[in-house]
């Protein structure tokens, strides 16, 4: 289950909630008890690896390297 990110606009209270993705956005500040609740946008907190990511997948510029290996892909003589 994912991790939300919650924020009062009334109180300027943060919280985080362990919610199924079905379940509906929590309104009600824990803290003040209004209905100023607002879903925080954030990063992922996982990195995707293995043979099919390549290193720069998430950054800019810069030759892709596959991290588990070249696949047979040489970049020297192999002699």
């Amino acid at each position: 289950m994912p991790i939300y990110e919650y924020q009062c606009q009334a109180c300027q209270h943060e919280l985080e909630a362990l919610q199924k993705m079905s379940d509906p956005a929590l309104v009600e500040c824990p803290q003040c008890h209004a209905d100023n609740l607002v879903k925080k946008i954030s990063a992922a907190g996982f990195r995707l690896k293995g043979s099919g990511w390549y290193e720069t997948d998430f950054k800019s510029g810069g030759k892709k390297k596959n991290l588990a290996g070249d696949g047979g892909a040489s970049s020297g003589s192999d002699s």
